[in-house]
């Protein structure tokens, strides 16, 4: 039996990615500018696409008595104010990454259901990893203020890296 060994040389490939595009939520506090920071880090180390989101809350209709009760103008002018706000979060982060080169899209997202809107938005945006900030809270208050956080974590279907 006689074998030939030959020997090609294999054309180098591009370097697999392992994340496409990155969703980092924010909501401009000091926890959630360390979870935009590394999104962008690791948004340029894997030339990913990066979507940063901020949902913007509605005004409480509130009917306790005794509670200011704005008109439907009124209100409209607080959720405007906010709208703009979160915009001017997210056109500042999307000049940092763009100038680090990182291509990025910006979303505000107008709702009560943050960890809902946060999940909605992957799964629209076609995401492969979500990046975010935890407020670390225990015990009471964690019951009395909830989690979005941990409700992403246990919702989603995509990985999760969180910051604290």
């Amino acid at each position: 039996m006689r074998f030939h060994l030959s020997w090609h040389p294999v054309k180098p490939t591009a370097p697999i990615r392992m994340f496409k595009k990155i969703l980092v939520a924010t909501d401009g506090s000091v926890l959630s500018k360390k979870a935009v920071k590394c999104a962008i880090g690791m948004a340029r180390t894997h030339q990913a696409e990066l979507l940063v989101v901020n949902v913007v809350p509605r005004y409480p209709l509130s009917y306790f008595e005794g509670a200011a009760s704005f008109s439907a103008d009124e209100i409209g002018v607080i959720e405007s104010r906010w709208s703009h706000e979160a915009q001017s979060l997210l056109d500042g982060i999307a000049e940092r990454a763009n100038a680090e080169g990182v291509k990025t899209r910006t979303v505000a997202i107008s709702s009560d259901q943050v960890a809902q809107a946060l999940l909605l938005a992957a799964k629209k945006h076609k995401c492969d990893l979500m990046v975010m900030a935890s407020h670390g809270r225990k015990g009471i208050k964690r019951l009395l203020l909830g989690s979005e956080t941990q409700h992403v974590l246990t919702h989603s279907t995509l990985p999760v890296l969180v910051l604290r």
